[in-house]
């Protein structure tokens, strides 16, 4: 299609889904012939009917500049950077800017809390690392740099976003914060014994939940906790976090232990919650879990205690169903004397016998039960969302290049009678990455209230615009319809500066505004001196910082 879309294209690709949507949120029809009555998911809780239009734009080319480049018609603010002060306490943005989530205040859409991750550090907030060790210095700004911001923005009446930095709400949760754990794994000998643990860090994406409360995803956390002397089994885990309240920090052991990238959470036909998670690496599984009890929205935060006890699940693609990792379904397995240990579980099936002894063990070395299970290994899952609209669930496959599968591809969840608490699925493959569609890797999703699917991408910085790549450029944000004439082409939105990833999408709730994440700019740096980039160039800097801005100019109508 036409890279240079005017506005009545545009609309023709999304205005059915508009009409569509409209007809199925008032109980009047179908989507597609697959969805039904629009259904609650935590993260898209939209200000207004679903009979709107989220704006439009001519997409943009593909770009190498050190530059975040917008469609004609829309700007964008730095509302906080690496190393900004946040609050009076002097606290500080952390490092790799990641997830958001926005929180109004009083139902504001001008100002709230922003919760946004921090994945990890790079030289610019340790400095260079001499042999492959870190100094003790270097390990407390490790620790210190990752993890969470909590920030309190408003718009000002210049339509200026800012960050507020005398709420009493903005601090940093980080890798010294103490941490309550829940669930199975609580206080087992595979924790040392555990009840409370230290830290949370590499934080990837996330979720918003039910109740108002973000869950953060703990992903590539090995390096940092051997750095630091810490205990592995502590890390890998999804954390609870209320914004409003410093006081309320959790580790839900019941959703597994593994290289967490985010979550989605929505609600079963008969009133239980679902959460939906993805394992980033290579090889890896498609999770989700089952909540034992039924939401109830009167108990508000108490319906956290939901994600201490229930069912957790894997996929299996090639059966099209949910397999429960159970203690009694591994202890069955290895209890058969022909076991063989399946692709990426090592180990006698004595030693595996030995190790899991409970369902503390399998939630805690949950990658290796869910495989030997029958768990189907894929292509780097990261971002799950669950569509707002029609219970389907969308899956970002980035890419896994052992496979051949370069440029990645987006799953869709068919759950049976669009139940999330079904066992039974079936799937498509919604749209590849590639020179035919424009993007490649995609990694982090959002949707908006007229069914468009909002896509980041990562490819890694050392491809960046070399071999198969090229035509890619930089990393971008792309909008791909998913209903209506435009279904599956993508449009590129905007385009990421030189050697850095967009990540964390997120809208306000009247989506005038929409949160993105901008993650190591200048990432190929080696000597301070010499910064291979400099976004945001902000006077006066003279290093990059990752950051998150406010992008605005859309037009509902």
């Amino acid at each position: 299609m036409e890279k240079n879309i005017d506005r009545r294209t545009f609309l023709s690709y999304i205005g059915t889904g508009a009409a569509a949507l409209a007809a199925a949120s008032a109980g009047l029809g179908t989507l597609e012939g697959k969805a039904s009555a629009m259904s609650p998911t935590a993260d898209h809780l939209f200000g207004f009917g679903t009979n709107k239009v989220s704006g439009y734009f001519e997409p943009i080319e593909a770009s190498k500049e050190d530059e975040l480049i917008l469609p004609r018609g829309f700007k964008y603010d730095v509302v906080a950077a690496f190393d900004d002060v946040i609050n009076s306490a002097g606290e500080k943005f952390g490092q790799a800017a990641d997830y958001n989530a926005f929180f109004p205040i009083n139902g504001s859409n001008t100002r709230g809390l922003l919760a946004t991750n921090h994945e990890y550090s790079l030289i610019f907030s340790i400095g260079p690392v001499k042999d492959g060790k870190l100094t003790k210095e270097q390990i407390e700004k490790d620790l210190y740099y990752q993890g969470m911001s909590v920030i309190e923005v408003f718009l000002d009446e210049t339509g200026t976003w800012k960050m507020d930095t005398t709420s009493k709400y903005a601090r940093r949760i980080n890798g010294f914060t103490k941490f309550e754990l829940t669930g199975p794994a609580k206080g087992i000998t595979a924790l040392n014994g555990a009840t409370t643990v230290q830290g949370t860090f590499a934080n990837c994406s996330g979720g918003v939940t039910l109740w108002n409360t973000v869950l953060s995803c703990e992903e590539n956390f090995s390096e940092t906790a051997e750095s630091a002397g810490l205990p592995q089994t502590h890390y890998g885990w999804v954390i609870e976090v209320d914004p409003f309240d410093g006081t309320f920090l959790k580790k839900h052991t019941a959703l597994g232990r593994f290289n967490h990238e985010n979550t989605a959470m929505g609600i079963a036909k008969d009133g239980r919650v679902v959460v939906y998670m993805g394992d980033d690496k290579k090889d890896a599984c498609v999770y989700k879990f089952v909540s034992k009890h039924k939401y109830e929205p009167s108990l508000g935060r108490g319906n956290s205690a939901l994600l201490s006890e229930g069912t957790l699940y894997v996929a299996n693609l090639k059966s099209g169903k949910w397999v429960p990792v159970t203690i009694e379904a591994v202890t069955k397995a290895l209890d058969n004397e022909k076991f063989k240990n399946p692709a990426g579980v090592s180990g006698k099936r004595e030693e595996l016998q030995k190790k899991f002894q409970t369902q503390g063990d399998i939630v805690t070395y949950c990658h290796e039960a869910a495989l030997i299970l029958g768990g189907t290994p894929t292509d780097r899952p990261e971002d799950i969302e669950i569509s707002p609209f029609d219970n389907t669930v969308f899956i970002c496959h980035t890419n896994n290049d052992t496979h051949g599968n370069i440029h990645g591809h987006i799953t869709r969840i068919f759950e049976l009678d669009n139940d999330l608490g079904a066992t039974e699925f079936d799937f498509e493959i919604f749209a590849a990455g590639g020179r035919q569609s424009g993007f490649s890797s995609p990694d982090n999703l959002a949707f908006d209230s007229n069914g468009n699917l909002w896509v980041v991408t990562d490819i890694s910085t050392s491809s960046h615009n070399k071999g198969v790549y090229k035509s890619f450029m930089n990393n971008g944000l792309f909008v791909i319809p998913t209903i209506g004439q435009g279904k599956g082409v993508a449009m590129q939105f905007a385009s990421a500066p030189k050697e850095s990833e967009l990540t964390g999408p997120f809208f306000t709730p009247n989506e005038q505004t929409l949160f993105l994440s901008i993650q190591h700019p200048g990432e190929l740096t080696t000597d301070l001196a010499k910064p291979t980039g400099m976004w945001p160039h902000r006077k006066g800097d003279t290093i990059p910082r990752c950051g998150v801005v406010a992008i605005s100019g859309f037009k509902l109508g």
